[in-house]
């Protein structure tokens, strides 16, 4: 099965026609990421099967490109009527024709459904694993911004301990990382009744431990996170400067992994920024996969304040919702909240509620969103962190290379993040002329261009600062 997608041998060519398709219907890019290493296992009752090499490519082609996979084929191949994307490991390929080509077993590549856990039952084992209830896929409203950390998180759910493990899941508080975490013990306890699934902060996993050292029955503390299939960890920063929690989690890490349990974590920064960590704990986050969430844009927010409202059974006016998701961009659970705000007042006053009644009701609100706006000093200060340099080094007249760069980027993110003149930015970095404004940020894209470490490294800061 060697070659990519678009090197099936097959006796018609039709794969060919398929494969220019699918370049111009998803993009060349796209087309090299996620069908390049697919394979064409064949067609059996109207149903052509592609297998591809890991959950997170079924769940990202089946959740995104589907349709556009289906039309590419049907185009092409008149007798197929659907479209299904398996694992490759799954595929039952186990033998090969005379030209060489692999001869699929597709009844063996079709997915088979365990015994699922409904109702009550699950319900108690929700709450045995310490999981919220409303912390389903289900209820997660997808966006730009968390779109592959819900791809991850369901290949994930659908097998565990394959693939992506440990998975590391980053970014700012309230955009939905506890969430998808907690969705896929959901999942997981509901396709595998007798899965043992435990969710913790890592908080709560620090101070179980000092509790069991304090009482003698450490080996008790480690039988019930080590025994475990699926261990869920929030807030891993929380580990930062404690040594002896340090110590146990990662030998409580290892035994998981070696012995092929899943491990998700959550954090609110990459591993490698974490401050006083350990850094065999940084390289054994960082050996699975790791996503980043983001702030959402405007139109997921919207999504999640009409699904909210849809869930809640609450009647709000479309030009309110505009508005909140206008004034609250930065984080999910604040939307919500202030969402639930409006919600509650409209209840008990018994009126319908305006752009005006809701801009006076959440002027608290509105008004911390809008000092949240970025600053030249709140630059200052995240690109001097990142780049490990003193914050005074960016208003100094020194000119060594490492500390001359940083300083060009903080003038770099000042110039398209703020609405400071090239004078006032010039004067914010030690009195510098305009004209070093405009060779700052000339320079600093250039490098953007050619450095893509430079470029992900500037988009960090900037969700950064967003937060």
């Amino acid at each position: 099965m060697e070659g990519g997608f678009g090197e099936i041998l097959t006796t018609s060519g039709g794969w060919e026609s398929v494969c220019e398709s699918l370049r111009v219907m998803v993009s060349n890019d796209a087309f090299q990421r996620w069908f390049r290493a697919a394979r064409w296992l064949g067609v059996e009752d109207d149903i052509g099967t592609i297998a591809v090499p890991g959950e997170i490519h079924q769940v990202w082609i089946e959740t995104n490109y589907l349709p556009e996979l289906t039309m590419a084929v049907t185009g092409v191949f008149e007798d197929v009527r659907e479209v299904r994307v398996v694992v490759g490991e799954e595929s039952g390929v186990t033998d090969h024709s005379e030209d060489g080509s692999p001869t699929p077993n597709i009844s063996q590549a079709r997915p088979t459904k365990a015994a699922a856990l409904e109702g009550e039952a699950l319900d108690r084992r929700i709450k045995a694993a310490g999981l919220n209830p409303a912390h389903t896929f289900a209820s997660f409203v997808v966006g730009a911004n968390s779109q592959f950390a819900h791809a991850a998180c369901e290949a994930v759910a659908k097998k565990s301990g394959v693939g992506y493990n440990p998975l590391f899941i980053y970014g700012g508080p309230g955009l939905g990382k506890t969430h998808l975490m907690q969705a896929i013990g959901h999942e997981l306890l509901r396709r595998q009744p007798g899965s043992r699934v435990i969710y913790l902060t890592c908080e709560k996993f620090t101070n179980e431990f000092i509790d069991a050292v304090r009482r003698g029955d450490i080996e008790k503390f480690r039988r019930r996170y080590r025994s475990s299939d699926v261990l869920l960890i929030d807030d891993v920063q929380f580990l930062a400067g404690k040594e002896r929690s340090q110590e146990e989690f990662f030998h409580t890490f290892n035994t998981l992994l070696d012995g092929r349990n899943q491990v998700v974590l959550t954090c609110d920064r990459p591993a490698c920024e974490i401050k006083s960590l350990e850094p065999r704990l940084i390289s054994r986050f960082e050996c699975g996969l790791t996503v980043e969430m983001q702030p959402p844009q405007m139109e997921t927010r919207m999504a999640i304040l009409k699904k909210k409202s849809h869930d809640w059974k609450v009647r709000v006016d479309e030009s309110v919702l505009t508005f909140l998701a206008e004034k609250i961009r930065t984080n999910v659970r604040r939307l919500e909240g202030a969402l639930m705000r409006v919600a509650t007042y409209a209840s008990l006053a018994g009126e319908s509620v305006t752009v005006e009644k809701v801009e006076h009701l959440l002027k608290d609100l509105i008004r911390e969103e809008a000092s949240r706006q970025v600053s030249i000093d709140a630059i200052q200060k995240a690109v001097a962190e990142h780049f490990d340099v003193r914050l005074a080094d960016m208003t100094s007249r020194r000119r060594p290379a490492s500390i001359a760069f940083p300083r060009q980027v903080a003038m770099y993110l000042s110039r398209s993040l703020t609405k400071g003149s090239l004078m006032e930015i010039g004067e914010a970095f030690g009195g510098r002329d305009h004209g070093t404004v405009i060779h700052a940020c000339k320079k600093v894209g250039e490098k953007i261009d050619d450095e893509p470490g430079l470029k992900e490294s500037i988009a960090r800061i900037e969700s950064q600062l967003r937060r």
